[in-house]
């Protein structure tokens, strides 16, 4: 097997932040912008698919697509995780950006159930494959000293698009616009419109050398490093020398049972943290974001058509969480932050149910209280995310968050609305309030399992967070 010696990660990791960065990152994190706008779009237009007038959908026909469409993003990313760790993370993002477009687009042109569901299973196929290979390729593509604060920012844009589809749908409903009739299919078919604008620009991001690499194909890194490194230099001037190198044999690509042997065997500490965090987040969301409408119009008789304005106060906590805290990640440190954030957000909701179980809120103050839970909880929960993607060997990168991310979507995405939708039936509020409590119970737990067992991976490389399968204890060296 070929011997690879190189400095290509050392020279994308002491790149000065430039336009060129900018580009990756707008190219390749509307991934997370268009799954807030999907998942919105379809519980903000729920009650109007029920009319006959739209496609005369029964509730529980509504539930089941949202269902299939979580199934359909759990199978994407394990299908397509696999393949961007075999094929390339560009090929990979251009085909599940294109896999999206064309169940987004189909989705607007809905006459039945049947249709509407598989279109969501399409849908949810191409969200679930972005976000294996894009948390793969930003990470592989941003400078170490930023990764996790512009990780972080990134992940929280699913609620830029959350406030999109929200905003969309209180436009495109109004009967001076669309109008409920016409309406609903054009919110899907602009989602559509969007990802085809995106698919154009993402044309332009390179794949990944460090991909290229492990996959013998040194000289096309080699020339895209290159690329990348004239266009900083013409924003930036010269750039700062190169100081370290690693060496490493090219491998084969692992089969499955030996990417289970590393994950649970060799990096088991890690992935007991990684499941840890995406079990307890994806708990935590799904439970408050799939069932806040009916806590408001159940408990504070707020109509259902004007749910939608509450979800603007929720969307920006959850927007300004990562882009305020998400500096502190690289600053502070990984598992502090990670402690920090899952730890308040879990006392924080924890209050938010005591408050509520004591009628001392209102439909606004309840509001008010999710966004201060959200500004703390969206950063623990794109801390999950970080982690998962950093924290293991780059031939295994984007299955292993294809798998932790199924496991989590899996297990929060679908448990978590059952128990809360139950609970919230019933007309209780203790039981809505001891909910919320297995929610602050799990999260604080993960964060404490992070702090302890966690990895320290602030401003270090990612060959230095976990050495690709092929290279030996002491590659990562400095240059003569």
């Amino acid at each position: 097997m070929a011997v690879i010696t190189t400095d290509i990660p050392a020279r994308l990791d002491r790149l000065p932040w430039s336009t060129w960065h900018w580009r990756v990152v707008i190219a390749l994190g509307i991934a997370w912008v268009l799954d807030g706008l999907e998942v919105t779009l379809v519980g903000s237009l729920g009650g109007i698919l029920e009319r006959p007038d739209t496609l005369a959908l029964s509730a529980a026909q509504i539930g089941a697509s949202g269902s299939i469409y979580i199934a359909g993003a759990v199978i994407g990313a394990l299908v397509f995780g696999r393949l961007a760790d075999r094929l390339g993370r560009k090929r990979l993002f251009l085909i599940t950006l294109a896999i999206y477009m064309a169940g987004s687009l189909a989705t607007g042109f809905s006459q039945e159930f049947l249709f509407f569901t598989l279109c969501r299973f399409v849908t949810g196929l191409g969200i679930g494959g972005e976000y294996a290979a894009i948390n793969s390729a930003i990470d592989e593509l941003i400078p170490a000293r930023v990764r996790g604060r512009v990780n972080l920012a990134i992940n929280g844009s699913f609620w830029v698009g959350a406030a999109l589809g929200a905003g969309l749908s209180l436009v495109l409903l109004d009967p001076a616009v669309l109008g409920p009739v016409t309406g609903w299919r054009a919110g899907f078919i602009l989602g559509g419109v969007l990802a085809f604008a995106i698919l154009l620009v993402r044309r332009d991001v390179p794949e990944s050398p460090r991909w290229l690499l492990s996959h013998g194909r040194a000289d096309e890194a080699l020339r895209i490093i290159e690329d990348i490194e004239a266009k900083v230099a013409r924003q930036h001037g010269p750039l700062p020398p190169v100081t370290t190198t690693m060496t490493f044999t090219r491998q084969a690509s692992p089969t499955i049972g030996q990417v289970a042997r590393l994950l649970f065997q060799r990096y088991r500490q890690r992935s007991v943290v990684a499941l840890g965090l995406m079990i307890s987040q994806a708990f935590f969301y799904n439970a408050i974001f799939f069932t806040y409408a009916l806590v408001l119009t159940r408990f504070y008789g707020v109509a259902d058509d004007k749910v939608a304005w509450y979800l603007f106060p929720f969307a920006l906590g959850n927007v300004l969480g990562p882009l305020i805290l998400g500096p502190l990640f690289d600053k502070i440190g990984r598992r502090k932050m990670i402690a920090f954030t899952y730890g308040m957000s879990g006392v924080a909701l924890a209050l938010t149910g005591w408050w509520f179980l004591e009628g001392w809120l209102t439909a606004l103050t309840q509001a008010l209280c999710w966004s201060v839970v959200f500004f703390l909880a969206s950063a623990a929960a794109s801390s999950a995310y970080l982690t998962v993607s950093e924290v293991f060997p780059l031939e295994i990168r984007a299955l292993a968050i294809s798998v932790f991310y199924a496991v989590g979507t899996g297990a929060g995405g679908f448990v978590a609305p059952v128990l809360f939708g139950a609970l919230i039936e019933s007309g209780s509020r203790p039981a809505v309030t001891t909910g919320y409590a297995i929610a602050a119970v799990l999260v604080i737990t993960a964060g404490l399992v992070a702090l302890k067992w966690g990895v320290d991976a602030e401003r270090r490389s990612l060959e230095d967070v976990a050495s690709p399968l092929g290279a030996e204890e002491d590659a990562i060296t400095p240059s003569p």
